[in-house]
């Protein structure tokens, strides 16, 4: 009867509270300090790596490059600037375009890039292959309409043109869509 007695006894006993060792002490502190060090770490190169794909796309930036009263229906080459923003660094980067008016009067603007190699053709700059551009690196040459006839596998690709104010505007290059 007695064993009974103190089996009851001992179940209303406080629990017995166990003190944390010293040992157990530094074990947490450094762990949660290493923890906190390296998410501090951590997290800037994680939204370095994401925060370009957050970024909202806009429609393009349009750059003011020619009057409209100067396109004539013959390719002329016009440079113009644009300034590109490449992390902190902000930087002015010169392109040209070969821009003409179609027979309907529409502008079009053709990238100076040969698709054979990347080198700059010129309009109209080899006797041999009058009226069409022409890439002096490997003998590519290309229609009017940036159709290719020899050497480049394809068309010359064309900016996205906008015209505002009496004045052409570039946009992005894009595939050449004249060319069926």
């Amino acid at each position: 009867m007695s064993n009974q007695h103190e089996e009851h006894e001992a179940s209303h006993k406080p629990p017995i509270r166990k003190e944390m060792s010293r040992r157990q002490f530094l074990t947490y502190t450094l762990g949660g300090a290493t923890a906190f060090m390296a998410a501090g770490v951590t997290l800037p190169m994680v939204r370095f790596a994401v925060d370009p794909i957050l970024q909202k796309k806009g429609e393009g930036a349009f750059v003011k490059v020619v009057e409209v009263s100067k396109i004539t229906n013959e390719p002329q080459e016009f440079t113009f600037e644009l300034k590109q923003q490449d992390g902190w660094y902000l930087s002015t980067a010169n392109l040209t375009a070969w821009i003409r008016k179609d027979e309907s009067g529409k502008i079009y603007a053709l990238s100076p890039i040969c698709k054979h190699l990347g080198c700059t053709i010129g309009w109209n700059t080899n006797a041999n292959f009058p009226d069409q551009y022409h890439c002096p690196c490997h003998g590519a040459h290309y229609t009017k309409e940036g159709k290719q006839l020899a050497v480049a596998s394809k068309p010359l690709d064309e900016y996205k043109v906008m015209i505002k104010d009496d004045w052409v505007y570039l946009g992005e290059i894009i595939p050449n869509t004249i060319v069926k």
